[in-house]
């Protein structure tokens, strides 16, 4: 399976410019714990940061409360992106998820434009479905031999 095929296409964006109110706001809205911050190229949108709402709470409200009225998601927002393509394999993706320490990871195509975003949650279920599929097979294996003369 690759990314483009597991990663969820609904992605709720932000812009690096925009208020760290407003990302909580679209947070709350959305009831997710993370926005992908982009750019706008041409009519593409693409990922150049995370912001999570560990990020509003730990350099946002901790750091710095009396600033949250002002306050920029570029303040806050976490550096180091980490992508995938939407054409890697998801052992691949695992594996850079687990050597970066991330949870969430922007799915982007061949020109870097967003296409969706694969959380841990979405693997784990993945992954759950697998071992169910497998488990599957040595019961119904079980049950051919039972059932033969």
């Amino acid at each position: 399976m690759t990314a483009g095929e597991l990663c969820n296409r609904t992605v709720y964006i932000i812009r690096a410019n925009e208020p760290v109110l407003e990302a909580a706001r679209l947070m709350k809205k959305y009831h997710v714990g993370c926005l992908v911050v982009v750019e706008e190229r041409g009519s593409d949108r693409v990922p150049i940061a995370l912001v999570t709402d560990r990020d509003l709470v730990v350099k946002g409200m901790a750091e710095a409360p009396g600033e949250l009225e002002t306050m920029q998601v570029a303040q806050v927002m976490s550096e180091g992106l980490t992508m995938a393509r939407d054409t890697e394999q998801m052992y691949d993706v695992r594996k850079k998820m687990r050597a970066r320490g991330v949870r969430r990871m922007p799915v982007v195509d061949a020109e870097d434009r967003l296409q969706g975003i694969i959380a841990f949650d979405d693997m784990v279920d993945w992954m759950a479905q697998e071992l169910t599929d497998l488990a599957q097979l040595v019961s119904r294996e079980q049950q051919r031999e039972s059932e033969a003369p």
